[in-house]
């Protein structure tokens, strides 16, 4: 079952006089963007979450944001006031340097100063040991993958359920377009017998095997069982896709361009309003379902 792009899950811990919070969250992206918010103070806190966060998704823009306090005793975090008001000096700068070139910069919360490098420090004169800490918060996250993944099945399942009627809708105007084809063919011959009376001068002198040729080369350029063929083949390939495990957005993606290239040459070629009234038809739920695609693992 294809999987969502879009997922979220949070967690809370405590646990050797600390207390925490998880947030992961995911939108679409064309490739995997991993971007983790989490204290610096924890020493090799970040170099041990990213290659589990790595795993949950194989593509998207992932966050993983992790707060952490420390329960008030002697030895609690405090906060360092200069390295505070060096830090906001440095960020009044960075956002004068930015006013000058044009750029508007989102201000960070009092919970993102927070966890600059500095800004609290532990109450206590000796330095913190996190080693235990580090172990508890990096067993956490197995879970919150867990419960992170699950949403974006669900949300893959719902996708499913709706690129999975879409691409029945395009076989079953497939199907529609090619059962005109037989009428087509009469009205075509009709008209391009006329049409060519009216450009050839002399047609009605033609020979009758020079008059079959001409209008053998004209059946063959306005032809669309080959269109026709292809999105039967690309419907099934979609199929294909949607039943895979894996991550399959891309490839779905592509399908579709393949979809749409098909419902336009479709319309360019159909010289009759039935099966022009299909192309278009085509063309609009192809759109619709690469609005869905992309969202798509």
């Amino acid at each position: 079952m294809i999987r969502s792009m879009t997922g979220y899950a949070a967690a809370q811990g405590q646990a050797l006089g600390y207390r925490w919070s998880w947030d992961m969250r995911a939108v679409n992206g064309k490739g995997l963007d991993l971007r983790l918010r989490v204290p610096d103070w924890i020493e090799g806190l970040e170099a041990a979450l990213r290659p589990l966060v790595a795993k949950a998704a194989a593509r998207g823009n992932v966050t993983l944001s992790l707060r952490v306090f420390r329960e008030e005793d002697e030895g609690g975090l405090r906060l360092n006031s200069a390295q505070l008001d060096k830090t906001l000096e440095a960020l009044a700068e960075v956002e004068s340097r930015a006013m000058a070139r044009g750029l508007t910069l989102t201000q960070p919360s009092s919970a993102e100063l927070l966890m600059v490098r500095g800004v609290m420090e532990a109450g206590s004169e000796t330095a913190m040991d996190t080693s235990d800490l580090l172990k508890t918060l990096v067993a956490d996250v197995p879970a919150l993958v867990v419960a992170f993944n699950e949403m974006r099945r669900r949300e893959g399942a719902a996708l499913h359920s709706v690129i999975t009627d879409q691409l029945q809708e395009i076989a079953d105007l497939t199907e529609g377009a090619a059962a005109l084809l037989d009428i087509r063919k009469d009205e075509m011959a009709e008209a391009l017998r006329r049409n060519l009376a009216k450009v050839l001068d002399g047609a009605a002198e033609m020979e009758p095997a020079r008059l079959a040729q001409e209008l053998a080369v004209l059946a063959v350029k306005s032809d669309v069982t080959e269109e026709i063929d292809r999105l039967r083949a690309h419907i099934s390939a979609a199929q294909a896709l949607l039943a895979d495990e894996g991550a399959v957005g891309r490839k779905l993606d592509f399908l579709c361009q393949e979809f749409n290239r098909e419902a336009n040459t479709l319309c360019s070629k159909a010289q009759m309003a039935g099966l022009t009234e299909k192309g278009l038809a085509l063309k609009v739920v192809i759109d619709q379902m690469r609005e869905q695609i992309q969202n798509v693992e």
